[in-house]
């Protein structure tokens, strides 16, 4: 469990494929744009202590690979991530063209899908728990057979 990331009680590993798009498809400004976005994304997903694990800005969508902790819903990663980037592009770049609408730079909707461990790697945690609760077990019935816990005390 050593690459999964901690919170005071969780291990986790969230991972999401998201998809989004700027508003209409706007490709003539968005591919002047698209060189400052990857470190605004990265900043902005750092402030909902969510990591961007890989990225790829296309000249009319977003792809991105990002590690968002359980606490937060990925709606609201994302939400905050596309309106954030939205007010700074506003900002810094929006002066210099006449049709950049800033909050509504993104278009409302977008893809997301679960990045998940492989098949075989979940049978074997499941095989491997089994065993470990059936070896369990047969310490709890040794423990209510004799009154008391084995000597060897059991790792954590």
């Amino acid at each position: 469990m050593d690459e999964y990331e901690s919170l005071n009680h969780t291990k986790w590993d969230c991972k999401y494929h998201v998809v989004f798009i700027p508003k209409c498809r706007r490709k003539a400004l968005y591919v002047e744009l698209r060189r400052y976005l990857g470190e605004i994304f990265r900043r902005l997903a750092e402030q909902k202590e969510s990591r961007i694990e890989a990225g790829h800005l296309l000249p009319d969508h977003v792809h991105m690979a990002i590690a968002i902790p359980p606490k937060y819903a990925v709606s609201q990663v994302i939400g905050y991530i596309k309106g954030k980037s939205a007010i700074h592009l506003a900002r810094v770049y929006g002066e210099r063209k006449q049709n950049f609408v800033g909050q509504h730079f993104w278009a409302r909707r977008s893809f997301v899908s679960t990045v998940g461990q492989d098949e075989e790697t979940v049978r074997e945690y499941i095989r491997h728990k089994e065993q470990e609760d059936k070896r369990l077990e047969q310490l709890g019935f040794w423990q209510q057979a004799t009154g008391r816990w084995p000597q060897k005390t059991v790792p954590r």
